[in-house]
């Protein structure tokens, strides 16, 4: 808490992943640590969720913990930072705010879901909403480089399938950056790549190009075709080794899921995942616990709740459309209207996961939250950065979905000022 000039303002922080730790520093480009939160002026919080480290082993025996970190902690943990805020400074936060990316997206929906009374604005980045169908997600893009011995994909491959990408949908949006504005729009096809011989750095086997099209297509239940989850889009491939190369340490907050929740068994191998009977259980066990799916905001939004989410188009941990998907059953929930009045979500060309890759990926989601919230200005687009070695390069408007930012046709493409946000 700021000694001295204290801004009336009370912010939380989210966590990402498993992770129970205090969020000092800022971790993600576009969301708060405590130290950014207390250079605003804010009085500040965090909580490790009532357990200490990434791994999800702390639920083992203690499903009082799992509860803890499903949503009971950040609550209890705004709870009473309010109090101390009040006892300190004589009287309560003129407004409370919610910032996470991540486990942390998850956190903040949460809270505008159970607990709209809590904060009067809320961001949430990239959020692990669905956990159960993310983690789920997540496995069977691993277990698709891993169906045979010729599917496993070489780390340098992924690059060549990111620029042959590139070369065949950089140009849809109209301008040649990079960056695809809209990779719902690309339809690359990974056979474009296949090896015309023998297996090359610069070629995709038949099994590979079986799995690149395995991750980016929806999961679906093999027995009822039910989508679980969205599949990973065009244009992040990049970014995939984290997925598929062994060891794969962005695997275990998936894994340790269906280890200590799910099945509660250490031993526990993904290769062994079922995607009807192990997700159809886990949703069963979970009802509603870890996820944060609820499309109904209306007493959030009732109270003057504003949200804003969040997403990279170029995500590799968190499907992109899997939260277009819930941004429309929300709009469907409210109606267009209310909605529109309360709501808003912003797709981030080229972003990788809560920050990072080809996009303008630095901007601050919070300044447009307090400028909404205070004084009622609705953002109608966010200016946002990308950055190189410190210096920033290009600017462009992140646009409200679904608008897209569309270049005037004048100017240089690297300026927000010569793009208009429009429905494409």
């Amino acid at each position: 808490m700021p000694t001295s000039g204290w801004n009336g303002k009370f912010e939380a922080v989210g966590n990402g992943g498993w992770w129970g730790d205090i969020r000092y520093a800022t971790l993600f480009s576009a969301v708060d640590g405590l130290s950014e939160a207390l250079r605003r002026g804010d009085a500040a919080s965090s909580t490790d969720t009532g357990h200490v480290g990434g791994s999800g082993s702390f639920v083992l025996g203690h499903p009082e913990k799992l509860t803890d970190f499903a949503y009971r902690a950040v609550h209890e943990m705004t709870v009473q930072a309010k109090s101390i805020i009040t006892t300190f400074y004589g009287r309560p936060p003129t407004f409370s705010y919610f910032e996470g990316c991540s486990g942390g997206g998850r956190q903040a929906l949460k809270e505008a879901q159970k607990y709209p009374s809590d904060f009067d604005g809320i961001v949430a980045g990239a959020p692990a909403a669905a956990w159960t169908h993310l983690t789920a997600q997540t496995l069977w893009a691993a277990l698709a480089t891993r169906s045979d011995p010729g599917s496993m994909i070489p780390g340098e491959k992924f690059q060549i399938i990111h620029d042959a990408v590139l070369k065949a949908c950089d140009r849809v949006d109209g301008v040649k950056d990079g960056v695809l504005e809209n990779p719902t729009q690309c339809h690359f096809d990974p056979a474009a790549l296949l090896c015309q011989s023998a297996d090359d750095p610069s070629c995709l086997t038949a099994s590979q190009v079986t799995a690149v099209r395995t991750i980016y297509s929806d999961v679906k239940n093999p027995r009822t075709a039910q989508v679980i989850s969205a599949g990973l889009e065009r244009g992040s491939e990049a970014r995939w080794t984290s997925l598929t190369t062994d060891p794969a340490p962005v695997l275990s907050a998936a894994i340790d899921h269906f280890k200590y929740v799910v099945f509660k068994d250490p031993a526990w191998d993904f290769r062994r995942l079922n995607l009807d009977t192990d997700v159809a259980l886990a949703d069963k066990l979970d009802a509603g616990l870890i996820n944060a799916t609820d499309p109904n905001l209306k007493p959030f939004v009732a109270r003057g709740g504003r949200l804003i989410m969040f997403q990279g188009w170029g995500d590799h941990l968190v499907p992109p459309m899997n939260i277009v998907k819930y941004y429309n059953r929300v709009v469907t929930t409210l109606g267009p209207a209310l909605a529109n009045e309360a709501i808003r979500l912003f797709m981030v060309p080229g972003m990788g996961h809560c920050g990072g890759g080809e996009g303008t990926s630095s901007f601050d989601p919070m300044s447009a939250m307090e400028q909404w919230a205070e004084r009622a200005k609705a953002p109608a687009q966010i200016t946002a950065s990308h950055v190189t070695n410190g210096l920033v390069d290009r600017t462009r408007p992140l646009c409200p979905y679904s608008q897209v930012a569309k270049y005037k046709g004048t100017g240089s493409t690297d300026n927000a000022s010569n793009f208009i946000c429009q429905r494409p």
